[in-house]
């Protein structure tokens, strides 16, 4: 099991977002948005927030940094390890999985992510054999669009994609790309753009909470 971060509600959970971080962060680098999300006391959602394992990425000279996997090329359609994705997948897969074992329903777990955490986000919601709560994309982009093995079983998910008009690490074309590719597919999708950059804002960080709120409600 992946080491995370974990927030615990005041009452016993009956609901739960997992929440995947971007490259070179860790699953600290989102903790600070949960009390401004402003959910409802009565809400008894975890929150947790898991660290990617340390791996060289190619872009940054090899480094070694926390990264769900490896990107190999800078370009608009980028090119990157797809076997480390779907891999990285398969680690919040697990975690799904022992929420749902700890008495989480799956159609209350919900699943985001930003950056490269979007992209695994998109391959284990679009992928998972039972239905989800919802999966929010955060300054992402589909990376797995071509190989992904959709299950029915999320077919009617509710989708949020969120990016910066702004945005100079992901371009936003790559959001409103996911958004068409996932409306051309059936999928029930709300898009949002905000004026800033490969970021969040307070602004979008409160209609999440609103999202989650009408969601777990």
């Amino acid at each position: 099991m992946l080491p995370n971060l974990t927030i615990e509600p005041k009452q016993p959970a009956d609901s739960c977002v997992i929440w995947l971080h971007g490259l070179g962060a860790d699953g600290h680098d989102f903790a600070p948005v949960v009390p401004e999300l402003k959910l409802p006391e009565t809400l008894a959602t975890r929150f947790i927030f898991p660290h990617a394992p340390e791996i060289p990425v190619t872009i940054n000279g090899g480094m070694i940094m926390p990264a769900w996997y490896d990107i190999l090329e800078i370009q608009l359609e980028r090119k990157i390890d797809t076997k480390q994705l779907c891999a990285s997948a398969d680690n919040i897969v697990n975690i799904i999985n022992q929420q749902i074992d700890l008495g989480i329903p799956s159609n209350r777990i919900f699943i985001a992510g930003f950056s490269q955490g979007g992209a695994v986000a998109y391959q284990v919601a679009l992928s998972f054999p039972k239905p989800l709560a919802g999966l929010l994309a955060l300054s992402a982009y589909f990376a797995t669009e071509k190989t992904l093995n959709k299950h029915p079983a999320n077919q009617e998910i509710p989708i949020f994609i969120m990016h910066g008009i702004y945005d100079d690490v992901v371009s936003e074309v790559l959001g409103s790309n996911a958004r068409d590719h996932l409306i051309t597919e059936g999928y029930n999708v709300q898009y949002f753009s905000y004026p800033i950059t490969h970021s969040v804002c307070l602004e979008q960080i409160r209609k999440i909470g609103e999202l989650l709120t009408n969601i777990f409600t």
